[in-house]
């Protein structure tokens, strides 16, 4: 790859990362056999990576900023669909059969993933500022299917948006990712960079340009924990697949422009214990 990497998504037995590149590709790292091989291509910086295993398909949904949507069999140079998007891809996610798009201009719009990737709806965004992250939240009856997403602005503002709600007030907005106080008069209000949700208790971290992550629960409304600030922002993070480890990347993420890139600051990946720390609050 001849550009910074983008995104990346695992193949869903672990075998492969796929890494979506600035310069207009997508690579497939194969980790058994250490080789890599370009497997999709788009007209501009590819944003989004997702794999996606259906019943009856398994591709690579990648989103541009050519303002397309496309997805690949990974065995074929040309994508076995392409959808045109109002705009450019900011962010996206993929939760099988439900993927969520934000572009710019605050688009949101809605896919169902059955049988063939279709448009389901188009959301108006509750959000006044660009979107910089989105994670989709499962219902917690029956078969945990999808039920809305989380969505992150370079506002500090996180909103919680149920794709059929049984009540309007089940949408709701939060502040995060601001400064305690105000000087002269004014309050720092940092970029959400990133937001997962955990895959056992159903609550959310979200990290920021601020250098701190958070922990919330969602039904209750409420923060579980706040970090203390790193050195530099935090630009992304996981958790590992029984929710028992939540990793974070410390790193520069370009929030205040290239004077204030620091090449003697290290990039740092941290490993935290959380899964008590994500528990739900008692209600």
């Amino acid at each position: 790859m001849g550009g910074p990497v983008m995104d990346v998504a695992w193949h869903d037995d672990g075998s492969k990362v796929f890494m979506a590149s600035a310069d207009k590709t997508v690579h497939c790292w194969d980790l058994g056999s250490n080789q890599k091989m370009q497997v999709a291509q788009h007209d501009a910086p590819v944003k989004t990576v997702h794999w996606i295993k259906a019943p009856t398909y398994s591709c690579i949904m990648t989103g541009s900023w050519d303002k397309t949507l496309k997805f690949w069999d990974t065995r074929s140079a040309q994508p076995i669909m392409t959808i045109n998007l109002p705009e450019r891809c900011y962010c996206a996610d993929v939760e099988y059969p439900m993927a969520v798009v934000g572009t710019a201009n605050r688009h949101l719009i809605v896919y169902q993933l059955e049988g063939q990737p279709q448009e389901f709806k188009q959301i108006e965004s509750p959000l006044k500022y660009q979107h910089r992250c989105v994670a989709i939240f499962k219902d917690k009856k029956g078969a945990g299917a999808p039920a809305g997403f989380a969505l992150g602005s370079v506002e500090g503002r996180v909103a919680i948006q149920y794709i059929v709600a049984a009540s309007p007030r089940d949408n709701f907005t939060f502040k995060c990712h601001r400064s305690n106080g105000t000087s002269n008069g004014f309050q720092d209000i940092y970029a959400v960079n990133d937001i997962k949700f955990h895959p056992v208790h159903g609550t959310l971290s979200t990290v920021g340009s601020d250098g701190r992550f958070s922990f919330w629960d969602k039904d209750a409304r409420t923060k579980l924990k706040n970090s203390e600030a790193m050195e530099q922002p935090i630009s992304c993070c996981a958790f590992n697949h029984n929710g028992q480890i939540f990793s974070y990347a410390v790193s520069y993420d370009w929030s205040k422009g290239h004077e204030y890139f620091n090449p003697q600051k290290k990039n740092y990946i941290f490993l935290r214990s959380c899964y008590d720390e994500l528990k739900p609050r008692n209600r």
